[in-house]
């Protein structure tokens, strides 16, 4: 079965702080909230954990409350992208080639320089980084949080919590089907999730595992 977004389901919802389902990241959470509000004096956090723990989803979203404050924010791959912009929140920053973790070095000493913010990620913490010495001596100078992905239990009750509001109940055995079969991260399960929801009304059938394996199925 393909893992792909299937025809008709919604676009995820653009990445906050408010719709990261946070699970065992609560204080990482508030720390970044803190951050884009002016509210701490820490100006530099690296995040890192697993592919699929929701790094990327919190970067895009500090970026995203740190405009609506009025910062020039960019969220990006890049460090090449960050001149000029008070925050910066930096993806993959252990994927870098030698040129690029140069750049972010000094990315990191201009916005250290000129009271600017940096949020960056990786899988590893600061001292496991493949990268220049130095580099990963910076990122570790400032918070470090380790980003926790939910449990099992945790995106079934997020799944749930999330049909609730779209008005029904979600079965257990539906939610467990959709983990066993489905790509595992919370937007992917969302979207699967909403896409059930038309297909039953349209049908007018109940939310079922038959009902959501039909659904799947019409992935080509």
């Amino acid at each position: 079965m393909q893992q792909q977004l299937l025809p008709g389901f919604a676009v995820p919802p653009q990445p906050t702080l408010e719709n990261f389902v946070a699970g065992r990241n609560l204080e990482l959470v508030e720390t970044l909230r803190a951050l884009t509000s002016g509210n701490t004096r820490e100006r530099f956090i690296y995040l890192w954990g697993e592919d699929g723990s929701g790094k990327s989803h919190l970067l895009q979203a500090v970026a995203g409350a740190a405009r609506a404050q009025g910062m020039n924010a960019i969220c990006t791959r890049l460090p090449t992208e960050c001149a000029g912009f008070e925050l910066v929140a930096l993806d993959d920053a252990d994927r870098l080639d030698e040129a690029a973790q140069i750049e972010l070095f000094n990315v990191y000493n201009r916005l250290r320089d000129g009271n600017g913010c940096l949020v960056a990620s990786g899988t590893l913490p600061p001292a496991q980084l493949a990268v220049r010495p130095d580099l990963a001596t910076r990122l570790g100078w400032g918070l470090v949080y380790r980003v926790h992905g939910l449990d099992d239990e945790e995106k079934t009750a997020a799944l749930a919590a999330h049909a609730e509001l779209r008005g029904f109940a979600l079965p257990s055995e539906v939610s467990g089907y959709l983990l066993r079969h489905w790509r595992r991260d919370l937007p992917a399960l969302m979207s699967v999730l909403e896409a059930l929801d038309r297909y039953s009304m349209e049908r007018q059938r109940a939310i079922s595992v038959p009902l959501l394996k039909e659904l799947l199925e019409k992935t080509p």
